[in-house]
């Protein structure tokens, strides 16, 4: 019994060692993993011309924001420190989505008015089936035992691009896009709104952390005014982006083995391009082949590491 003993604890020890080792988790550099910016999409640029500015000048607009507004500077930290994640990723994603998407107001102030002004009779439907219909149909069945909003709405939207999206079913021809552009934006494809330039699925998505954590409202699908409402408002849009960022640097970890809460351009660019939990499983898998080591940025988020020393000094 006394051999016994030295073996058994040395066994839990190595044990111990190899579950420390199978959870290890490897942290992604700084900076830009490419030399130079990858390609601008086309309608960036052509929405850009079209407003008769430069990616540089917008680009500058919002960092004068930023800079000049101690007050939304103050809240993003605050916004950011409950959600656990550095004050940066949400800055990055700010003059992202501000330099390649919309112009910034000049003043914090703007949005709440804009926000305030913000009001009609808005539903989300495609031909005239309302989005809470739609998501009652059998082939979505299998989303309702997922637990919270995220999991339910990330299996809808996966349901939706094998099941619909391109497809014609049951005499209803669908648009080969996106869940949230052909069910989710009434006034044209692709549209965000405000301060964090939330798109209104990923605001029924990440409801539930908001509440959970800010304290805000649950959204609903049959209210559409109330999301709208939401996404627009500074404040609450800031918690929403905090926790899109906290669910992609979560989802990293959990499925892919790698730490992305230090490097704010990867982070911007999943803020970006959104599906966190499908790229990161997508990244896995050609990591375990050897294709990549790291995940890259794209365009959006290249800039936000070229200009990181910048941004940090604005916090």
């Amino acid at each position: 019994m006394r051999q016994l003993i030295p073996v058994l604890a040395l066994a839990a020890a190595l044990f111990v060692q190899s579950q420390t080792v199978a959870m290890a988790i490897d942290v992604v550099p700084a900076g830009n993993r490419n030399a130079e910016q990858p390609n601008i999409p086309g309608a960036s640029v052509r929405r850009t011309k079209a407003g008769k500015t430069s990616f540089d000048a917008k680009y500058e607009k919002v960092r004068d924001l930023l800079a000049n507004d101690r007050e939304l500077t103050g809240k993003i930290k605050s916004v950011a420190g409950k959600y656990g994640i550095d004050p940066i990723h949400m800055v990055g994603a700010i003059v992202g989505e501000h330099t390649y998407n919309v112009d910034a107001y000049d003043r914090l102030q703007s949005y709440y008015v804009k926000a305030a002004s913000y009001t009609g009779s808005f539903r989300f439907a495609y031909e005239g089936e309302q989005v809470a219909d739609f998501v009652d149909r059998p082939e979505f069945a299998q989303c309702a035992s997922k637990k919270g909003s995220y999991g339910l709405w990330t299996c809808r939207e996966a349901v939706w691009n094998r099941s619909f999206k391109g497809r014609t079913v049951g005499g209803t021809s669908f648009p080969n896009n996106r869940f949230s552009a052909v069910f989710f934006q009434p006034f044209y494809a692709g549209q965000t709104f405000g301060l964090g330039q939330i798109n209104p699925l990923t605001a029924l998505t990440l409801t539930d952390d908001v509440a959970r954590i800010s304290g805000y409202d649950r959204l609903d699908e049959s209210d559409a005014a109330g999301v709208y409402k939401a996404i627009m408002d500074p404040d609450i849009s800031l918690a929403y982006m905090a926790a899109s960022i906290r669910r992609s640097i979560d989802a990293y970890k959990k499925i892919a083995g790698v730490d992305i809460s230090k490097n704010p351009g990867v982070t911007a660019t999943l803020y970006n391009i959104g599906n966190p939990d499908a790229r990161a499983s997508a990244f896995a898998a050609r990591r375990a082949t050897g294709e990549v080591t790291w995940p890259e940025e794209n365009y959006y988020g290249w800039l936000v590491n070229d200009k990181l020393a910048e941004l940090r000094g604005l916090l």
